[in-house]
């Protein structure tokens, strides 16, 4: 990666600044966001608090909650074990998950939800007098289910796109059977430690609900529920700084191969569609710009009052962060500020809400 020139660093700063201020800052926002080119920071705001009764604010090292984009992380982390020939992508989850009920799922599929699981959110729904609202539930639980269970699939395996979190900690669970290490100890062997992510970490229910930060609604803070100990999906608190450490480590063939980063960038899910809006490929999400279908890659995450957006620009080796622990939609406006600034498109990718309609007390 070359050297950024002053004048690339002034005239992009300028664009990101006031579409920042204008679509992101707001008293309603509290998080962090950071615009990084070839590793040097074009643009970085923290604001807002960690914990609003210890005035504990938000800073550069403050992890925050990712959500969804933890997912990024752990198909990293997948890919990873495929460069170590430790699993391979289209093997059938039922070679490491011998109980687990559907035989045609692949580690694949799950990547790219494709596999037509049941969204273990609806399980309670499915088992209707038989579920217990009061269990804390731990990934083996959520095997358990799907074992006792047989819930019929959505749709059949790799013919639908459904975005579906229980994809996400059945992978969790070949990590930890591919490792011989639960995921914790797995995430930072292959993921946190080789890029020096020092201020991310895999949340651990029994023991961080004290220490970690908290999320809220205005000023109300989020209640933990049942799926608060589940990881794989979410449960993964990073840095911006630290997601930039990550995608910069995304470009060196020692971490992850180019063969494979094109596997995960390949779409699986437009199909046949000539002019797809959307897409999805192995844990990342995909947008295509118009008027020539130009390919935008990112994934967001909401978990409570956590709100994220991770958005890689790949043709031009900027990466863009915002994390939120405030609700607030804010932090999708940095897919259009990317289509703006980086893809010189005007199209309107998220639409921010309108001050009136956000949270507050």
């Amino acid at each position: 990666m070359g050297k950024v020139s002053d004048i690339y660093i002034t005239e992009k700063r300028f664009k990101i600044d006031s579409f920042y201020n204008k679509f992101i800052n707001s008293p309603y926002y509290s998080g962090g966001f950071i615009v990084v080119k070839n590793g040097r920071v074009l643009y970085e705001d923290y604001r807002g608090y960690a914990n609003t009764k210890t005035k504990e604010k938000i800073t550069a090292s403050t992890p925050i909650h990712l959500a969804s984009v933890s997912k990024v992380l752990t198909s990293t982390a997948i890919l990873r074990l495929v460069q170590q020939d430790n699993i391979m992508l289209d093997q059938k989850v039922t070679d490491w998950l011998p109980s687990f009920p559907y035989k045609n799922t692949t580690i694949r599929t799950l990547l790219n939800h494709r596999s037509g699981l049941q969204h273990y959110a609806n399980f309670s729904g499915l088992m209707k007098k038989r579920w217990d609202r009061r269990k804390i539930l731990s990934n083996q639980d959520v095997l358990n289910l799907l074992v006792q269970n047989k819930f019929r699939l959505v749709t059949p395996n790799d013919t639908h796109f459904d975005y579906c979190n229980t994809n996400y900690i059945i992978l969790a669970l070949i990590i930890e059977k591919a490792t011989g290490l639960n995921y914790r100890r797995a995430m930072q062997e292959l993921v946190f430690k080789p890029l020096g992510m020092t201020n991310t970490y895999v949340f651990n229910y029994a023991t961080d609900r004290e220490t970690a930060s908290k999320s809220y609604r205005g000023n109300t803070i989020f209640p933990w529920d049942q799926f608060d100990n589940l990881y794989g999906d979410k449960n993964i608190y990073s840095t911006p700084r630290d997601i930039v450490k990550f995608d910069l480590g995304t470009y060196s063939p020692d971490f992850i191969n180019p063969e494979l980063m094109q596997e995960a960038y390949f779409g699986y899910s437009s199909g046949k569609v000539k002019k797809p809006i959307k897409d999805y490929g192995l844990g990342m999400r995909m947008r295509f710009l118009p008027p020539n279908g130009e390919k935008m890659m990112y994934h967001n995450g909401w978990w409570h009052g956590n709100n994220t957006s991770f958005v890689p620009v790949r043709k031009d080796t900027v990466t863009v962060v915002c994390l939120g622990n405030k609700y607030s939609n804010r932090p999708y406006a940095t897919l259009s500020m990317v289509s703006s600034v980086f893809y010189k498109k005007k199209t309107e990718i998220e639409k921010p809400l309108p001050p009136e309609t956000e949270c507050q007390e």
